[in-house]
């Protein structure tokens, strides 16, 4: 696992991607990214086994043989 981004480190990546942060931003834009990589990291320990691709999926066309 990787080390947690600092504010330093987020006000860094975000100027060098033209988006420069006020000062007060630097802290909830570190965390909200720290949180989107645990996310991340999470989904990419699951085990999609068989799991066809979303691009195999056709809106419409499942069946409706169901009962309510």
């Amino acid at each position: 696992m990787t080390s947690e981004l600092s504010p330093q480190e987020a006000a860094r990546g975000a100027l060098r991607a033209g988006l420069p942060l006020g000062g007060d931003r630097h802290g909830p834009v570190a965390a909200t990214a720290n949180h989107i990589h645990s996310v991340i990291s999470t989904l990419r320990e699951l085990d999609f086994g068989d799991t066809p691709p979303a691009a195999s999926f056709r809106a419409g066309e499942e069946g409706t043989d169901a009962a309510v």
